[in-house]
């Protein structure tokens, strides 16, 4: 269109031009008249346009492909993006941690409670600590003829490095206890006035072990550890125990392997009856290889444990072979793992360990070792959720030789322990049959709880009862940080009924022990504390909540409701 217009211009331009010349050049005869017809066009002088015209273009006949080059080449640019800032968040100031701490108590009873941990690193790889602790009581139980008061004091100091391929630590202490036998009964309560009974009795202890953990090694482990035992009636026990963990490597496999040496030795003053001194001693070497099978989730540990016992005092000896299996299938991931095992060994007793449980014996025992055959368990385990875990088993316990805490005759020794207010030892077989389940629940960082509950059944061979074993024991433990400066948490705890001898007569006129049931009991534990700040803490105990004057032993009812205050100081050197 734009080309027509062009020409159009041109044309106009050429015409104008020329009627300008003429009218400057005028060359017509004015006499002279020429008319012109103009053109009036009629039909016949038009032709017919086709509706599709022919193209003869050879080139329009193909599409031509068309080809997109692309010159690219670099372009130097200045152009600097700006640095992003991360949007800030609000750190929480780190806890700081302490390395050493004092806490001093008192309480109702005239209750004292002490006690400071120490520890100090010498280099990067070294450190030595220690502590000190005492525990005592005035008492003050209603209705006793003898005096309830109690102590317990304990020194401890240790050395700790840590290598590269060993950690090696060394410790050793000296404990101090004191405690009455105070539990004589109503029938003999004049007899021990008469004889101006004085029913103190106070243990002596010190100790010296280590221990050595070694890496890419085939030695693993060792420890050994030299106790010394003893009171204020003439005993002395000596106990060493030595114990290693080693890998035998077998056909390019690895049998881990434990093995034990324990030595005891003592000797009492004299026995309950008589006046004869009483003397015990045995070692015992043990060895027990174990060999691990893995496939998938199910995890099997084969093994066999021996021990030969050496009886020095009356020159015997015999040799003991125990099972050692155990195993564990995931049936579901961590919700639900079955695991099974039954296991076996010997047992060393101890006037230590007797001493420890029930500090009302007698000084006057026979030590030997248990021979627990097997030990028999089944259970299911895992977590219903992430932060809730559960375990439930049943368990079959078959100990010859085990050691039962039994009530002692009246006798006519006139010792302070003589009156039905002390304990001894009885071994007999026992088959004891329980079931057990226990749930741990972390609701959060802050607050913990733990419920666990067990029953139990026995059957004795020559002894009438299993003595003072409970049919059913249950505890309730929490602990809960409420915010940053309180802290609370309880222990309560259930014992179920237990059954011991009791001997209605005097020393004159001997009877026949009666059995004698002991109730259940449930005692309640709780504490409260508030942190002042990152040093200093005060705090508030108290024990046997439910006021229960129960008997955990025979004739010897506890304190009721106990309540202690105190403080705890952080410090580093």
């Amino acid at each position: 269109m734009r080309k027509h217009i062009h020409t159009v211009i041109v044309a106009v331009i050429t015409l104008s031009t020329t009627f300008v010349f003429s009218q400057e050049k005028d060359t017509i005869n004015t006499n002279v008249i020429n008319v012109v017809k103009p053109y009036t066009p009629t039909i016949s002088d038009a032709f017919k346009v086709k509706e599709t015209p022919s193209i003869d273009d050879e080139e329009t006949a193909t599409k031509k492909d068309i080809k997109y080059n692309i010159f690219s080449f670099p372009v130097a640019s200045t152009f600097t993006p700006a640095k992003g800032k991360a949007a800030g968040v609000e750190k929480a100031e780190p806890v700081k941690l302490y390395d050493n701490y004092a806490t001093v108590g008192v309480g109702t009873y005239t209750t004292i409670l002490g006690e400071v941990y120490l520890n100090q690193a010498i280099s990067r790889t070294e450190s030595v600590g220690g502590y000190i602790s005492h525990h005592s009581s005035q008492g003050g139980i209603d209705n006793l003829l003898l005096d309830d008061n109690f102590s317990d004091s304990k020194i401890n100091a240790n050395y700790a490095t840590h290598l590269r391929d060993l950690t090696w630590n060394v410790e050793g202490g000296f404990q101090r206890q004191v405690y009455n036998w105070y539990g004589v009964p109503q029938s003999m309560v004049s007899q021990a006035e008469a004889n101006n009974v004085k029913g103190g009795h106070s243990f002596f202890g010190a100790h010296l072990g280590s221990d050595v953990t070694f890496e890419n090694t085939y030695i693993n482990s060792g420890s050994f550890l030299f106790r010394r035992f003893g009171d204020n009636q003439g005993s002395g026990e000596n106990r060493f125990v030595l114990k290693g963990k080693v890998d035998i490597p077998i056909n390019k496999e690895e049998i881990s392997t434990d093995i034990i040496f324990d030595y005891i030795g003592g000797s009492f003053h004299r026995n309950y009856e008589t006046t004869d001194e009483l003397k015990y001693g045995n070692f015992q070497i043990g060895i027990s290889p174990t060999y691990e099978l893995k496939q998938d989730d199910l995890t099997v540990n084969l093994g066999v444990s021996a021990f030969y016992l050496k009886d020095t005092e009356a020159s015997e000896s015999k040799l003991y072979l125990y099972p050692n299996v155990t195993a564990s299938y995931r049936l579901v991931n961590d919700i639900l793992i079955a695991y099974g095992g039954i296991k076996g060994g010997l047992i060393q007793n101890s006037y230590y360990d007797f001493a420890s449980e029930n500090p009302f014996i007698s000084p006057t025992l026979y030590i030997m070792p248990t021979d627990e055959s097997y030990n028999a368990y089944v259970g299911l385990k895992g977590k219903v959720s992430s932060n809730m875990g559960y375990n439930i088993s049943g368990r079959y316990v078959a100990d010859r030789n085990k050691a039962l805490f039994r009530n002692n005759d009246i006798t006519a020794t006139s010792q302070n322990y003589s009156y039905g207010n002390s304990f001894g030892i009885v071994y007999d077989d026992v088959d004891a049959f329980s079931i057990a389940g226990e749930i741990d629940i972390d609701v959060n960082r802050n607050f913990k709880l733990g419920i666990k509950a067990e029953y139990f059944t026995y059957s004795t061979g020559a002894q009438e009862e299993a003595w003072n074993l409970p049919d059913v024991k249950g505890n309730l433990f929490l602990d809960y940080q409420i915010d940053e400066h309180w802290f609370a948490g309880a222990n309560l705890f259930y014992v179920g009924q237990r059954k011991d001898q009791f001997y209605l007569n005097d020393i004159m006129f001997p009877s026949t022990p009666q059995t004698v049931v002991l109730d259940s009991y449930f005692d309640a534990n709780a504490h409260v504390g508030y942190h002042i700040n990152d040093q200093w803490s005060v705090f508030a105990k108290g024990n046997n909540l439910g006021d229960q004057g129960y008997q955990r032993w025979q004739n010897f009812p506890v304190q009721s409701i106990q309540v202690l205050a105190g403080v705890t100081y952080k410090f580093d050197f």
